[in-house]
């Protein structure tokens, strides 16, 4: 099979393309710009395109398929004469499915939670030998690609992200996976750029719930979930929500098993990755023996630097709901110790004026509440600007404090007292490239 990746650089395409280099499909790509770690491990495998761009004499009859990645545009001249040339074009997710018709599919939906899930059930099946293909949306420990596609796998296990596929193909990537097994982990209104009302966002998985033909697994502690539950459906429903659990000297134990991780939502989670481990045959005590020693995905509530006193943590967190649940989660860890919470407005959703009311007392728990934003990047993203002030209403807490400018952010951070005081870093950015490691000494 000969395939070309139109916008090969993003983190989910460049994993597609390594994974389909090692099944043995004859790989090309192309993008306007690549960047670390894509670049680097695309050029290990000699995948790296050798310039940057788009050219059309690249697409060519020979080839079997055109995987596009959402970073292209509708007018992208490679895909144009794809178009001419009839070669079958498809989005990521679509062509995934394409290659797992014959597994049991296992998809991890939920507004938050599904990296986490996944990379739970994935490290539970590898600990216990058991062949699995998948796609998590993070680098994982213990895994050289986001993505595994082979031919002898019987089951695969996919983070069912709800945002568009492509750009020429607006259907959420969920939708193209027909699971057999699904979970649900929460409802919590994001990507208002696409669906610009609540209810709108909801019918994506209400659409989604109807597609699963054996069983849903879903947490109860979310009421939306709950709704959709009472509907009519044709698969099996098992309900979860937060384990019973103690937590002493800063480590939390589920079912006499110490854990690296913490937190209420990381419990439901876990909670979420037992069940579906049980459906796929791991009995509780396997599971839980395996689980022990799971350290958390990449950037989700992931240890950055522990000192004495204090600790850094970072997490992908941007929407409300996560903002609060990650938040209480370290304040309930780390009882002894004040928190430094400090958020980034990153995503469209979170830049738009509308849905920064969503935001009102999701910053109240932590003693020190920062939130930050950056002006170039609202421009860059071609939305309305934003103010200080609108930030200060929204949230609705009168000591938040509000950067504009990410040195003045870090130099404050810096010079803070951190004798019994842990920071956490909440965004799916950057901080515009702030290194978290050396904001506490």
């Amino acid at each position: 099979m000969k395939i070309h990746l139109i916008a090969i650089g993003g983190s989910a395409m460049h994993n597609m393309a390594l994974a389909l280099h090692h099944k043995g499909f004859q790989i090309t790509g192309s993008d306007d710009a690549i960047f670390s770690p894509s670049k680097e491990r695309l050029e290990k495998y000699n995948l790296l395109p050798k310039e940057m761009g788009w050219f059309p004499n690249k697409i060519t009859s020979d080839l079997d398929a055109i995987i596009l990645g959402m970073h292209a545009r509708e007018d992208n001249p490679e895909l144009a004469k794809a178009k001419e040339l009839n070669i079958p074009i498809y989005s990521y997710p679509e062509y995934i499915y394409g290659q797992c018709k014959s597994k049991k599919r296992v998809v991890i939906g939920g507004s938050h939670g599904k990296t986490s899930i996944t990379a739970m059930i994935l490290h539970v099946l590898q600990n216990l030998n058991i062949e699995c293909d998948y796609m998590v949306g993070a680098q994982l420990e213990g895994f050289e690609t986001m993505v595994k596609l082979t031919h002898e796998a019987p089951i695969i296990i996919l983070e069912g992200d709800e945002y568009l596929s492509s750009p020429i193909d607006r259907r959420p990537k969920f939708h193209l996976y027909q699971p057999h097994i699904a979970v649900l982990s929460g409802i919590a209104w994001d990507h208002i750029n696409v669906f610009p009302t609540f209810n709108m966002y909801v019918d994506q998985f209400r659409i989604f719930k109807n597609m699963v033909t054996d069983t849903l697994i879903y947490c109860t502690e979310d009421e939306h979930l709950n709704k959709l539950a009472t509907e009519e459906t044709k698969c099996k429903l098992i309900p979860y929500s937060t384990p019973k659990h103690s937590i002493e000297n800063g480590i939390t134990t589920v079912a006499n098993t110490e854990l690296l991780i913490f937190g209420n939502h990381n419990l439901q989670n876990l909670n979420a990755a037992r069940l579906v481990c049980n459906e796929l045959g791991v009995s509780n005590a396997h599971f839980y023996r395996e689980i022990a020693n799971f350290k958390g995905a990449s950037k989700r509530l992931e240890l950055v630097k522990k000192t004495t006193n204090s600790a850094i943590y970072k997490d992908f967190a941007h929407s409300p709901s996560k903002l609060k649940a990650t938040s209480s989660a370290m304040k309930k860890q780390f009882a002894n110790r004040k928190l430094v919470a400090c958020m980034e407005l990153h995503t469209f959703s979170s830049l738009n004026e509308e849905f920064l009311q969503q935001y009102k007392g999701c910053m109240d728990e932590p003693d020190t509440a920062i939130v930050y934003f950056s002006p170039a990047a609202i421009a860059h993203k071609k939305l309305e600007p934003i103010t200080k002030q609108q930030v200060h209403i929204a949230f609705n807490r009168k000591d938040l404090i509000v950067f504009t400018d990410a040195k003045k952010l870090e130099d404050y951070l810096k010079g803070l007292n951190w004798e019994n005081q842990n920071l956490l870093m909440m965004s799916s950015g950057t901080f515009d490239g702030m290194e978290f490691g050396k904001l506490v000494q």
